[in-house]
C-alpha cells in the first residue's frame, strides 16, 4: 500500500472559512490565512481550498488571494471552485496552486479534464464528485450540491479517469458536516470502479472513521473539515492512529 495522506479541507466563502452540514447552514470558522499557517505546523500532507461560491459567477478565481495563500502554504495546495477554463488553471498554478479541483464544469465541458491533464499532467487534476444517496444508488450533484446531474457516481468516476483525472475527491453530501463517519459503501464503490487514487470526504468525526475509510473502503487519502475545526483532534493525531492501525503514513511514529 502506498503511504496515505491526511488532508484538511478549507471551505472558502467570500472572505473567510465556513463549515456547514449537508452543504448548507454555513457557519463561519475564521479567516483563511491563519488556518493555513496553523496547518503548516500540524503534520498535514496537503491542503484543499474550495471556493464554494465560485460556480455562481463568471468571474475568474480570486488570483490575488491565491497568491497570498500560496506564499504561506508549505504543503501541496489544491484549489477548486468555479474553474471553467484552461486559462484559469494556468493562472491558479502560477499563483501558487499545485493542483486544481474541477466539479461543476466537468459536467458541461468534460473535455476540460483532458485539456488540463494534457497541458499540466494528470497529477494536476483532482476531479471532485459530490454525491447524494437516492433510491439505492449514488447520484452526482454539481453547483455545490444544488443541481442533480443525472450521473451515477461509479460510472462518472470511470469517465473522469478515462478523461485524464489523476485522482478523485469523493464527498458524501448526506454525511457532510455530520461527523458520523464517511459513507464507506460509497467510497468502496468508487475505489472499485477506478484505478486512480480516491480521497474520501464528508463525515469524518474521529480518527477511527479515517482508519475505516482506508482499511475497509480502500481510500488512498482522507479529507476532513469539521473534525479539525470543531474538535481537539488534529492531523498529527490522525496519523498516529493510522500508523497504530498498520496503515503507512508520510511521517513515522514510534510506540513504546
Amino acid at each position: 500500500m502506498l503511504k496515505v495522506r491526511v488532508i484538511p479541507t478549507l471551505l472558502w466563502k467570500n472572505f473567510g472559512l465556513v463549515k456547514g452540514i449537508g452543504f448548507n447552514s454555513w457557519r463561519r470558522v475564521g479567516p483563511v490565512l491563519p488556518a493555513i499557517k496553523v496547518y503548516n505546523q500540524r503534520e498535514v500532507d496537503e491542503l484543499i481550498l474550495m471556493d464554494i461560491l465560485g460556480h455562481q459567477t463568471d468571474e475568474d478565481p480570486d488570483i490575488e488571494s491565491i497568491v497570498e495563500f500560496g506564499q504561506e502554504c508549505f504543503v501541496p495546495l489544491t484549489v477548486g471552485g468555479g474553474i471553467r477554463s484552461i486559462g484559469q488553471v494556468q493562472k491558479l498554478l502560477r499563483a501558487g496552486a499545485d493542483k486544481v479541483s474541477v466539479n461543476t464544469a466537468a459536467y458541461t465541458r468534460p473535455e476540460l479534464i483532458t485539456d488540463i491533464a494534457k497541458r499540466h499532467g494528470v497529477q494536476c487534476v483532482v476531479a471532485s464528485i459530490d454525491v447524494k444517496s437516492e433510491e439505492g444508488d449514488w447520484q452526482c450533484y454539481s453547483g455545490a450540491g444544488t443541481q442533480r446531474t443525472g450521473k451515477q457516481a461509479a460510472a462518472w468516476a470511470r469517465e473522469l479517469e478515462d478523461r485524464g483525472a489523476g485522482e478523485l475527491l469523493v464527498t458524501s453530501i448526506d454525511r457532510d458536516g455530520t461527523m458520523q463517519g464517511y459513507d464507506l459503501r460509497l467510497v468502496e464503490t468508487v475505489v472499485n470502479a477506478v484505478k486512480i487514487p480516491v480521497i474520501a470526504s464528508g463525515g469524518a468525526g474521529e480518527y477511527s472513521h479515517m482508519v475505516a475509510a482506508i482499511a475497509q473502503a480502500g481510500a488512498s487519502a482522507v479529507a476532513a473539515a469539521s473534525m479539525f475545526h470543531f474538535t481537539e483532534q488534529t492531523p498529527a493525531g490522525a496519523k498516529i492512529e493510522l500508523a497504530a492501525a498498520g496503515i503507512p503514513i508520510r511521517s513515522e511514529y514510534r510506540y513504546n
